[in-house]
């Protein structure tokens, strides 16, 4: 058990990145303070294999070519909202439209969001914490915020993603993590095979460019339906329109019974291992990896579409332009706080 730091490479203007190793109880995260990313996760299988689960780099330079979010702290809105803008109190904001032939903003700024900035680090027994102030209308967001991310593994085999923080004006906050995730390994790649559940009896639709239509269907009867464990590629390729417009599944899962606690919300199992997800957030992004990038990651692997899974918590997207979600607004002085548990077991 403990926290070792390592050279991870510079930043452009010559500051030090570095890689934080926790060990715990078996297993082993790694964790970088450019963009608070999670870079390797070691899990064993029961049967004397341990391998690194989630998708990324070697070295810290590659994380300033990551279109694909390997690892990374999304903020400070996660997914998508609608023409790139929104309003708060009157007062119309206008963010980086990066999106569906720029048209709409996903994941904040491509290029200065917060998976790409320099985040100050606090390592503790079994964990990090991680700072950054967002200064005042960086990517279009009113006030300065200060926010932390803190990742703990734990000896019951989680990895807990703790997020709080407090903005000086009223704003939106969102924040997630895009882990990609393969219980094979990174290395194995299609995870067609890999078994899916998510406690959610609805979804949010979606229209050409991934923006919900606002409502929340019912996926009883439909390829939505993950309600009891299924096969990821079982019906990826169903003729349906929703998994036709993003290429396969890439819809926000309105979480049943929300009631603002931590509970669990989904799980996966492949290579007799088992992630069991914990949220207290309304929304879980479920994303099969259809449009990785392909790209060159760790140990020389290629990765490419549908190598790996993400289950992303949050606020429904678009949620502050859309009526009748619950809106990811938070008041001047007002705490900003919220927790995800990847939890992992083997046999």
């Amino acid at each position: 058990m403990g926290v070792t730091v390592s050279d991870f490479g510079k930043m452009p203007d010559g500051r030090q990145i570095h890689l934080y190793t926790i060990e715990n109880a078996g297993m082993k995260a790694c964790v970088t303070n450019i963009g608070a990313i999670l870079v390797s996760l070691y899990v064993p299988d029961g049967k004397g294999n341990t391998d690194d689960l989630v998708l990324g780099f070697d070295k810290g330079e590659d994380y300033f070519h990551n279109d694909s979010f390997f690892g990374a702290t999304v903020g400070r809105n996660a997914n998508r909202t609608a023409n790139a803008k929104f309003m708060i109190d009157g007062v119309e904001y206008h963010l980086p439209a990066n999106d569906d032939d720029e048209k709409n903003n996903l994941h904040s700024d491509f290029q200065k969001g917060f998976h790409m900035q320099y985040w100050d680090a606090i390592p503790g027994e079994d964990s990090v914490r991680f700072s950054y102030r967002s200064p005042d209308m960086e990517n279009g967001f009113p006030g300065n915020l200060d926010i932390y991310v803190t990742y703990t593994l734990t000896t019951s085999h989680e990895v807990i993603i703790h997020y709080e923080g407090v903005c000086d004006k009223k704003t939106l906050i969102n924040v997630t993590n895009h882990s990609y995730f393969n219980l094979y390994g990174h290395d194995h790649g299609s995870i067609d095979d890999t078994l899916l559940q998510i406690d959610a009896a609805h979804y949010t639709p979606v229209v050409s460019g991934a923006i919900p239509t606002g409502e929340i269907a019912d996926v009883s009867g439909t390829p939505m339906d993950f309600r009891e464990w299924k096969e990821i590629g079982k019906e990826i390729g169903a003729d349906f329109e929703q998994l036709k417009l993003v290429q396969g599944y890439d819809h926000n899962y309105a979480i049943s019974d929300y009631s603002g606690k931590l509970r669990r919300v989904a799980g996966a199992k492949a290579a007799g291992r088992e992630m069991t997800v914990y949220t207290d957030l309304p929304g879980i992004q479920f994303y099969a990896g259809n449009c990785i990038a392909p790209c060159t990651g760790k140990g020389g692997v290629k990765y490419g579409p549908r190598f790996a899974f993400c289950l992303e918590t949050q606020y429904f997207p678009n949620a502050i332009n859309q009526e009748g979600f619950k809106k990811p607004v938070f008041d001047a002085g007002q705490k900003y706080e919220t927790e995800t548990i990847y939890q992992f077991s083997w046999e």
